[in-house]
This record gives structure tokens, sequence and C-alpha cells, in this order.
């Protein structure tokens, strides 16, 4: 698996070099490349962790390079996804490089196995899972997308057009975009809590047991929930709606990598 592996993070690196040149260049050919490329990786990505699937009669999250593995597909499929949906091109120098350097990251890890627990092999537990990482991965894109609004908002403010401002979309644009992740990645967050809960029954006996990423998951949770209620309700848009967007993806990345590494819990390495 591990030529697998590196075959991955060579697509996802051609395809975060393809992007980088489509921003310096803003060539259609280049863009045209970097998607190819992304969907090539995304491809060879999903038989791997199909086949990994298969092989341990579960979804391989038991153990923390499998589980990063697992989110870094997540941030590329959601991405071209999202792309067909709505052609920001330029956002592909956020997702590509997070993918990349992601699955690096799981190249650089020891490969270890740890035993299979029937706790692992639930429907429940791969509908959590699933739901969780790709609202996480929509999430992650809205953070792009707020770094990259602050970016051209600044450009803008300057008064000299520099390097991004001819070619980053329009702040409208961004900040719509932004809030379509926020909307699907919260959705898709509360699938997956929802369905957590009914694993944690199934398995534990109780809906609810105060682990420690069971209260960061509600906490994140709640963030967002703020974020979209403050934006419907009191018209939170632009800079303070991308700094949230940065804020609350902060959140989901101590949720998902920090409780794992300060704090204890039967949660183990999958997020949740």
């Amino acid at each position: 698996m591990e030529i697998v592996i590196l075959l991955t993070i060579a697509f996802y690196g051609g395809s975060t070099a393809a992007y980088t040149a489509f921003l310096v260049r803003q060539q259609k050919s280049a863009y045209r490349a970097g998607v190819a490329l992304l969907s090539a990786g995304f491809g060879l990505h999903l038989v791997l962790v199909l086949t990994e699937t298969f092989h341990a009669g579960h979804l391989p999250v038991n153990t923390m390079r499998d589980t990063l593995s697992f989110g870094a597909m997540c941030v590329a499929g959601v991405f071209l996804l999202f792309q067909y949906r709505y052609r920001l091109k330029v956002l592909g120098v956020f997702a590509a490089p997070l993918a990349t350097a992601t699955m690096v990251i799981v190249a650089l890890m020891p490969a270890s196995s740890a035993p299979a627990q029937p706790i692992l092999k639930s429907i429940w537990l791969v509908a959590h899972v699933t739901f969780i990482f790709m609202g996480e991965a929509s999430l992650a894109l809205a953070c792009g997308l707020g770094i990259l609004y602050l970016v051209q908002e600044q450009a803008i403010k300057s008064r000299k057009p520099g390097f991004f401002f001819r070619r980053l979309p329009s702040l409208d644009q961004m900040d719509s975009a932004g809030q379509t992740c926020i909307l699907a990645g919260f959705v898709l967050m509360t699938l997956g809590l929802a369905t957590g809960l009914v694993y944690a029954k199934a398995v534990w006996g109780r809906f609810w047991s105060w682990d420690p990423k069971e209260v960061w998951s509600g906490i994140t949770w709640l963030l967002y929930a703020v974020l979209i209620h403050e934006r419907l309700a009191l018209g939170w848009r632009g800079r303070r709606a991308a700094i949230m967007a940065i804020v609350g993806f902060a959140t989901v990345l101590f949720t998902f990598l920090g409780v794992n590494l300060f704090m204890s819990g039967h949660h183990g390495a999958f997020s949740g």
C-alpha cells in the first residue's frame, strides 16, 4: 500500500504545482491540469481506502495514520464537488496543498495495525465518520475562502492593486461561497453527531458520556450554529464572517487532533 500512498502524494503534489502556476500565470491549461491531477489522486486514494476497508473488514479509522488519510481524501473529494458547482478556480491553491501535506504526514508516520475491534464493524460508525469528515472538509474550504477573503480585502484597502488583486475572485463571490461551505459543513456535522449518538448508545449503552471528544465536538457545533444564526439574523458578512470561519476551523482541528494528543477518552484515533 505504501507505493499507492506515494503515487497519491505525487498526484496531489502535481495538482498543487498546477494550481500554484494557475494563480501566478492565470492560464486555463494550468487550471485544467490541477483539476485532472487532483481527480486522479482522489480516485487512487478512494481505491486505497476501499481496499483497506475490504481487507480490514471495517472503515480504516482505528489509527491516526488511517484517520488522517481518510480526512485528506475527504478534502479532495469535497473540493472537487464544490469546484464543479461554483468554479472558484483559485480555491485549489488551498485544497490541493492541504491534501498533499496531510498525505505527506501519513507517509512519514510508521505503518501500524491496531487490532480490529467489534465496535468498528458498525454501519452507524461508517455513517458517523463519513458525515463528520465530509463536514470538516467543507469547513476547511470555508476556512480557505476566509483566508483568501482577508487577503483580497487587504489588497483592495491598500489602494495599490498588487499580486492577488486581479487573481482572486470578488469579495462577494468568496463571501457567498464561504457561506455555502459553512452551511453544508454544519448540516453534515449535525448528521455526523446524530449518527454518533446512535452509535454511542449501541456500543457504550448511553447517548452521551462527556468524553472530551464529545464535549469539543459539541462546542464546535455550537460555534458554527452561532455563526450561522448571526449571519442570518444580524447579517454577519464579509470580514467578520471570514474571521469566524478561520476560528471555527481552528476549533475543528483542535477537536480532531488536539483532543487526541492532550486528552484521553474512549474515541481513540478516529474522529467523532
